[in-house]
């Protein structure tokens, strides 16, 4: 994990790259999802809360909304307290301006069910702004990749 220090110091980099930028990505969105994916399965908190917005939201399949970096970032560690094993695997990504869709499954533990989902998330200024999860059932495919 990185210091305090580097995190803070990566978030002025960006904040000062994209001054003036309003939602602009300088890099592909697939890339800032996959690095987020990366800091989820090696349980980086620290990485996370770089790659997030300051108004980040994130949303469950039952629509629960969490708002902020901050909250995240301790919504987070609580998370990976509880499911030391979760990991994301993607099998399928697609992107249309700042919106990735993503297919893939969850494992929660080694060895477990998987569990298929359908993730979208809107990247903003190279940093994800929302990270929602949905049940993968054919109406949402028919949603996000038609």
């Amino acid at each position: 994990m990185q210091s305090e220090d580097s995190g803070r110091h990566r978030r002025f980099q960006q904040t000062e790259q994209h001054k003036g930028n309003i939602d602009m990505n300088r890099q592909d969105p697939k890339l800032t999802v996959l690095l987020f994916n990366e800091c989820i399965n090696g349980r980086d908190v620290d990485g996370l809360a770089d790659l997030m917005s300051e108004d980040h939201v994130f949303m469950d399949r039952e629509n629960n909304r969490v708002t902020g970096r901050d909250v995240m970032k301790t919504g987070w560690t609580g998370f990976f307290d509880q499911f030391p094993e979760y990991r994301n695997t993607f099998t399928r990504l697609d992107s249309k301006d700042d919106l990735v869709v993503i297919l893939g499954y969850t494992e929660w533990e080694t060895g477990g069910e998987l569990d298929h989902v359908i993730w979208t998330a809107k990247v903003e200024d190279d940093l994800i702004a929302e990270w929602r999860i949905y049940e993968d059932t054919p109406e949402n495919r028919n949603k996000f990749l038609s």
